[in-house]
Order: C-alpha cells, then sequence, then structure tokens
C-alpha cells in the first residue's frame, strides 16, 4: 500500500508532466467522478444513514443533488472559465498587450467535516479538478461509512497520482498538514481552522477556512409568520441542525413571539410527527459526546417547544428554549443540534446591536417585509452569506459564492468562485520589438519627467 508521503510524491510528478492542464482533461475527469458518484448512489445513501440517519430523499437533496450539480456547473463553465483574458493597457507599455491567464495551483488539501461528509468533501474537490490541480482529500473519520465510500469513488474514477482519498485519524491528519501543499482548504470548526492555518503559515500555503459560528436568525413584527417559522423549522431541523449555516439562536420581536412559538409546535408535528424522535426519518446526532453536549444545554432556560431526548436513538426533538442569561454556553458555543434558543427584542437596533457585538456569523436570516430594515441588515451587518426571508437555500445557488467572514472563516467556493479559489491568476505583459519610447529611461529630464506626469496621471 502506498504511504502519504509516496501520493504526494507522485502527485508532484504529475502535476509537472502537464497532464492536468488541457481543458479536455480537466472534463474528462469530472465526468468519470460525475459517473462513479452515479453508480455508486444506492452506497452513498446507505453510509448517509449509517452515519447521520439521514433518509434518501435528504441525502438526494443535500449532498448527492449538490454535488452533482456542482459538477454540471464546471463542465458547462469550463471552457470559458480556463481562457486568458486579455486586458487593455497603458500608454506607457506601448506597444503591448495584458493577459491574465488562469493557472492551477498545483497539488492541493482538501479537509471535509462529519456533518455533510459526501458535499462537503466532494464538492471542493469538484472545483479543485476543474482548476486542474492533483488533490488529496482527507474525509472525516467520524463519518466513517461515508469515508469508505468516498474512497471506493475515487479509487473507481482517478488514478492516486491526481486525486487520493485518505482515510484515517488524527495522525494521517497531522501527516498531510506537515507536507507542503499549494493550496489547503479546510472545512471544520474555528480551533482548528487556527491549527490549519499555522501549519500552512511554515510555507507560507495559501488556505480557504471555511468555519462556522452562531448564525443569527431575525423575525421581526412585519414578517409573515406562519411562512417564517415553517422555513426556520426546514433549515433548523436539516440534519438534526448539524449544519453549519443553521438558524443557531433566534431574535423575535416581542408583538409575534407567541405566534412563533404556536407556529413552531405546530410545524415540529407537520414536518416529524407529534413524536419526532420516534420518526424513523429524522437524523440523529452524530456520536454519544455531541448528544450529551446538546443535552446540556437543555437546562439553560426554559423549554417553550420540544424537549424530548432519546440517548439510545441519539435523538433530540426540535426544541425551542427561551434564554434570560446570554451569559450561558448555549449562547457561547455553536450549538450544532436541533435547539434554537430565542430572545426577544422590541426595537430592531436591539437585534442587530446584539449581532455585531458577536463575532461575524457564517449566515444571517432575515424574516421582515420593510425593506428599511432588509437594508440595515444588508448594508450594516457583516456575515458570510444568507437569506432574507428564508434559510439554508443561499447554498444550492452556485452562482452565489459560499465562505465565511472573520471568526467564521476565509475565502469561499460554488460555482466560478470555486473555480477561482484553486486557481491563480497569473498576469503577463506582452511587449512589441517594434517600438521603444525613450522616456523612462535614464538620464530622466524636465522634459521626460513631465511626460511621464502626463502619461501616468
Amino acid at each position: 500500500m502506498k504511504t502519504i508521503e509516496n501520493i504526494y510524491q507522485e502527485q508532484g510528478s504529475y502535476f509537472a508532466s502537464g497532464a492536468t492542464l488541457p481543458v479536455s482533461a480537466r472534463k474528462e475527469a469530472l465526468k468519470k467522478l460525475q459517473q462513479a458518484i452515479l453508480r455508486n448512489r444506492s452506497n452513498i445513501e446507505s453510509a448517509l444513514q449509517l452515519d447521520l440517519n439521514k433518509s434518501k430523499e435528504e441525502a438526494y437533496m443535500t449532498e448527492i443533488g449538490m454535488t452533482l450539480a456542482a459538477i454540471r456547473y464546471q463542465l458547462n463553465h469550463l471552457k470559458k472559465n480556463s481562457k486568458p483574458r486579455r486586458v487593455c493597457t497603458q500608454i506607457t507599455s506601448f506597444p503591448s498587450a495584458g493577459y491574465i491567464i488562469p493557472e492551477p495551483y498545483g497539488r492541493v488539501l482538501i479537509m471535509s467535516p462529519w456533518n455533510y461528509p459526501f458535499l462537503l468533501c466532494i464538492d471542493p474537490l469538484v472545483s479543485a479538478i476543474a482548476a486542474g490541480n492533483c488533490a488529496m482529500i482527507k474525509p472525516a473519520s467520524t463519518s466513517k461509512h461515508t469515508a469508505m465510500v468516498i474512497a471506493k469513488i475515487t479509487q473507481e474514477a482517478f488514478d492516486s497520482k491526481h486525486v487520493a482519498c485518505i482515510e484515517g485519524g488524527s495522525e494521517n491528519c497531522n501527516c498531510l498538514l506537515n507536507l507542503r501543499f499549494d493550496y489547503i482548504f479546510y472545512t471544520g470548526s474555528p480551533s482548528v481552522g487556527k491549527t490549519v492555518m499555522e501549519k500552512a503559515a511554515k510555507y507560507l500555503t495559501p488556505v480557504t477556512l471555511e468555519l462556522g459560528g452562531k448564525s443569527p436568525c431575525v423575525i421581526d413584527q412585519t414578517a409573515n409568520i406562519n411562512l417564517a417559522v415553517k422555513r426556520l423549522m426546514f433549515g433548523k431541523t436539516l440534519n438534526a441542525g448539524q449544519t453549519c449555516v443553521a438558524p443557531d439562536y433566534l431574535l423575535v420581536h416581542s408583538s409575534v413571539k407567541q405566534q412563533v412559538v404556536e407556529k413552531f409546535t405546530a410545524y415540529s408535528k407537520k414536518f416529524w410527527g407529534k413524536k419526532p424522535i420516534q420518526n424513523a426519518n429524522y437524523p440523529r446526532i452524530v456520536n454519544q459526546r455531541h448528544f450529551d453536549r446538546l443535552c446540556g444545554y437543555l437546562g439553560e432556560g426554559k423549554i417553550l417547544a420540544g424537549g424530548d431526548t432519546d440517548s439510545n436513538l441519539l435523538k433530540i426533538e426540535p426544541t425551542l428554549l427561551e434564554i434570560d442569561n446570554r451569559s450561558a454556553m448555549v449562547m457561547q458555543e455553536e450549538i450544532f443540534g436541533p435547539i434554537l434558543p430565542i430572545i426577544e427584542f422590541d426595537l430592531i437596533e436591539e437585534a442587530i446591536s446584539y449581532i455585531k457585538s458577536k463575532e461575524k456569523p457564517l449566515a444571517l436570516y432575515l424574516f421582515s417585509t420593510n425593506r428599511n430594515v432588509q437594508r440595515i441588515f444588508e448594508q450594516e451587518v457583516s456575515f458570510g452569506g444568507g437569506c432574507i426571508n428564508d434559510t439554508i437555500m443561499h447554498l444550492s445557488e452556485e452562482k452565489l459564492p459560499f465562505g465565511g467572514v472573520g471568526n467564521s472563516g476565509m475565502g469561499n467556493y460554488h460555482g466560478k468562485a470555486g473555480f477561482d479559489t484553486f486557481t491563480h491568476y497569473k498576469s503577463v505583459l506582452k511587449r512589441g520589438n517594434w517600438l521603444d519610447p525613450t522616456f523612462r529611461y535614464q538620464p530622466i529630464g524636465s522634459i521626460k519627467m513631465w511626460l511621464v506626469s502626463k502619461f501616468l496621471r
């Protein structure tokens, strides 16, 4: 069996050979990946069910389908995106032509999390391949069944000198991070993201960090409450709340709070039945440690809706938790589960001030029909991305870049932004030889200086 170091060296040689550079080769690689995913669809669904109890429908909607959409986008736009682009040059360079030439970085490392173990591993890989790179991917060991399927798919679609899947735990992660990659793409927690960035700094390796944080949801008095809570329930219970962009806490206007609570209970029953934890399609918490952590939050406030748990099934009912103490741990840590703290406000300025007092979130969701309030959130509140009058769905748009800001991450991907992330844009100025103005050469007197000042004004 090849070691990580062997694969790393082989990928360096393969990239140096230029095999990944032709657009035709990149398209062929993407098509092979596409075909391998389609052949293994049932295996992916089974793995996601074993790891997270995702239903086939949710597995396709949130992981397989979105990955296939990413491949289609890159296939449709690859020829255009990979072309050199000509730009106008200044008269001081006449005669000349300027070009911006897209080129791949080389060997890239992609490290993915356990919550969307297929999508968040393969989606950035699609962009890396489209850009012409070689890649080593490290799926999360916590979602071990999905990791095994990813390894199977990559072995079917690629030679390891082009794309290789490295399974295993922290020992292999450390081994990979000690190698000098040309680019590192990491999705996970801010704490591990700091370690990744520290390791990358040794070689000045550029990174994209897709992290997380506490993503707020705001419902004001002008919102369509029924639709707002329906869409909120969708976003909060997708993957049992184990989503980096799930609504993490709810700021609700005091005049509509009771309506929100009533609708939350109603939609919990409509989506998942009277006993959500007994619903076979309701996702479970990934492991006992995270289940126990989440259960610990339930005692930090007053339960307004839900609250049932089952330690055998590792399931927690969609729960609305009224919070008085904003210093409680549930308001300090990213929840990553189906528990939603709720806090009242009377003035929209109070909600904005509270959001701004915390780290910049990965996502923000506003439910309001007041255009002025919408404008304030768009222009004055910093966040990675989000929705007005919906949750989560901005992720499904390939033409919208996805990424964080500040503590919630750096860099972005999806669609053209994904191609850009794994691409270095090389600038080239091509000069003609038939004319060589002398004004830039020494000695530079007053007349030459006057000409320079005119040209560069």
